[in-house]
């Protein structure tokens, strides 16, 4: 097992540096999400207190 760690330590921090990628990927994707809706939000309220 050790053998192959160090043989292929290359792969390993590839899969690690992937790993992070895509928590940041997914953290960025629903941070977007949010913050959409927020604008929506906000939107929506500003329209609102227009028209009365």
């Amino acid at each position: 097992m050790v053998e192959f760690l160090i043989k292929h330590s290359i792969y390993i921090v590839l899969i690690i540096v992937l790993i992070i990628w895509a928590g940041i990927s997914f953290y960025l994707f629903s941070l977007d999400k949010k913050i959409s809706k927020l604008e929506k939000n906000i939107l929506d309220i500003g329209e609102g207190t227009n028209h009365s």
